[in-house]
């Protein structure tokens, strides 16, 4: 049981709700904090499911908040890991042209990522990327030497700790049912307990909006899962990748189509595509939720997306089921690669935000309802991001709630 008294609840324990958690002890100590986490752990979905990728900034429109924060939080998060021994590696990755009319695209990666300040950014031929990536094919790249790989997991239990030491009271498997307003504050309910709050911060992200609505907003978007599924390399192929090798995104899409990355554990991962989920936190084929899927299906956001875009999303679908469809994508990037080198992989899911008018909400969005702040978009670069958006969300919240240092 949770105090039955805070000045502000986070509901959420994946890596932005922790970081936000860890701003607001060390910035406003006299405000009585907690989260609350549904599942039986903390960083369970989104911050557990991800590539573990230390992005550097160029993929986001100057002056978005997504560009504003990545690459200041990747900084702050490589200061946090010096200080507390976390291991990260700025490895670096190449973005791979493999046709003509990609490099335009490939230009405007190089011109958004001087815009936004990233360090290092090079425009190399195919005799340089050779000498990074040997099997790789292409026919210009564009070199980041500021992307690395991390465990974020690791990343989010330091978080925590950090929380705790200060005072703040985290407890897992506390669900949301519902939120009531009284009396000037919100009661927060769970299956166990119903806490009185002055503050309610969500960061529920696959759940965020459901949240919003509990609280009373009207958010005008709403959550769709999107299922990200990879392979793995078979060991003996390590050394077709020695660090992340990613195509030129197509940008009608916030996804950056199937890449190899490598992760601190030495394995190689390849994909994830992007495939509709029939639950919220459906990890497989077989997790379907109909309550969750009507929600999607019935979403007018949703229809419009899917008759503007229904060929990409059968493409998907067929590369899921169909590895010989996704080698093939892999392919343009690695041509050795075999399907025997190919192993089952993991999955995550993404939480993305498209709005009542169909349209996919490519940038953070941090709205705000009576005693209470909501994330209601924080995919990638979100994790990357996690201290400077905890930051401001910090900020917003001193100021709408009137705390005090």
């Amino acid at each position: 049981m949770m105090a039955d008294q805070f000045d502000l609840i986070i509901i959420g324990g994946g890596i932005l709700g922790l970081a936000t958690a860890l701003t607001v002890t060390r910035q406003y100590p006299r405000v009585r904090l907690g989260v609350l986490e549904k599942e039986t752990r903390l960083a369970a979905h989104q911050t557990g499911h991800n590539s573990g990728v230390i992005h550097s900034g160029i993929y986001y429109k100057p002056g978005s908040l997504k560009a504003q924060t990545c690459v200041s939080g990747g900084a702050l998060l490589a200061e946090f890991c010096d200080q507390h021994d976390i291991p990260y590696e700025r490895c670096g990755k190449v973005v791979v042209a493999t046709s003509a009319d990609e490099l335009p695209r490939l230009e405007e990666l190089h011109r958004r990522g001087t815009a936004n300040g990233v360090a290092g950014l090079e425009m190399i031929g195919p005799e340089r990327l050779r000498e990074i990536e040997p099997h790789a094919a292409g026919i210009r790249a564009l070199y980041v030497p500021a992307t690395g790989i991390i465990d974020y997991v690791r990343v989010a239990e330091q978080y925590a700790a950090l929380v705790q030491e200060a005072g703040g009271e985290i407890q897992c498997a506390q669900q949301v049912q519902k939120i009531v307003s009284t009396d000037g504050q919100l009661v927060v309910e769970t299956a166990t307990a119903a806490t009185r709050t002055r503050a309610v911060i969500n960061c529920g992200g696959l759940q965020c909006d459901r949240i919003a609505r509990m609280a009373g907003a009207e958010p005008a978007l709403q959550i769709v899962p999107f299922r990200g599924e990879y392979y793995t390399l078979a060991p003996n192929k390590h050394a077709l990748v020695n660090h992340l090798i990613y195509p030129v995104p197509d940008p009608a899409f916030p996804f950056l189509g199937v890449h190899f990355t490598r992760t601190m554990t030495g394995e190689r991962e390849a994909g994830p595509n992007a495939v509709l989920a029939f639950a919220r936190e459906g990890y497989q084929w077989a997790d379907l939720i109909p309550q969750d899927l009507w929600e999607t299906l019935r979403f007018s956001g949703f229809r419009t997306i899917a008759r503007k875009y229904w060929q990409t999303g059968l493409g998907e679908i067929y590369r899921s089921l169909s590895k010989a469809a996704f080698l093939r994508a892999l392919q343009r990037l690695l041509p050795e690669l075999q399907a025997e080198d190919l192993l089952p992989g993991g999955s995550g899911v993404r939480a993305q935000a498209i709005s009542t008018d169909g349209a996919l909400v490519d940038d953070f969005v941090i709205t705000s309802s009576p005693h209470a702040i909501h994330v209601l978009n924080a995919p990638s670069p979100g994790a990357t991001a996690s201290l400077a958006i905890g930051q401001q969300i910090a900020r917003q919240a001193a100021q709408a709630f009137s705390w005090k240092t």
